[in-house]
């Protein structure tokens, strides 16, 4: 008899604060340098998303909602790499049967949904022929060239394949995207 179970997945966010340098010093009454002001790199994504259920052997395939990068960096070049990780999915009690190991996970960003502002957006997996394995952290989106002040937003999916030895039970874990 095969049980049916479901899969939850957490998300996480990182925010990145950058600095600008220091401004040079002032040297001579007539030349002023102004500082930019310091902008940040941030990254959200949905706080917790439920992938459904399905029987052992089996695949799941969703949605994870929005996740977006905003860049207030400013005027000069700025560049980022979005990455995503995934932790091993489990049910309490222990033991293999118990556990989807993340390489079992498969994951593409698609094209972005959204963006304002300059620059080149590249994602990670533009279609599902191009999902990769989540068992090393992958890119899943990137800015290669323009300024700050932008924000770049797509609708990820994530794929897992059920071990057949999979038991029933609510399944838990963690997929972080992160930004620097």
């Amino acid at each position: 008899m095969q049980m049916l179970w479901t899969l939850l997945g957490v998300g996480s966010a990182v925010v990145v604060t950058v600095l600008p340098g220091a401004a040079a010093p002032v040297t001579s009454p007539a030349v002023v340098r102004v500082a930019q002001p310091p902008g940040t790199l941030s990254i959200s994504v949905p706080a917790a998303v439920n992938l459904g259920a399905a029987f052992p052997g089996s695949s799941i395939s969703r949605q994870l909602g929005e996740v977006r990068v905003s860049d207030t960096r400013g005027r000069r070049p700025a560049v980022w790499t979005a990455t995503v990780s995934a932790s091993d999915f489990t049910t309490p009690g222990g033991g293999a049967a118990r556990q989807i190991s993340r390489s079992r996970f498969s994951y593409w960003s698609g094209q972005a949904t959204r963006t304002i502002g300059p620059g080149t957006r590249v994602p990670g997996q533009p279609t599902s022929a191009q999902a990769q394995s989540l068992s090393v952290p992958r890119t899943a989106f990137a800015k290669t060239s323009g300024n700050g002040n932008n924000t770049t937003a797509w609708q990820p999916t994530l794929i897992v394949a059920i071990p057949a030895s999979a038991v029933g039970g609510t399944y838990t874990g963690t997929l972080t995207h992160s930004v620097a």
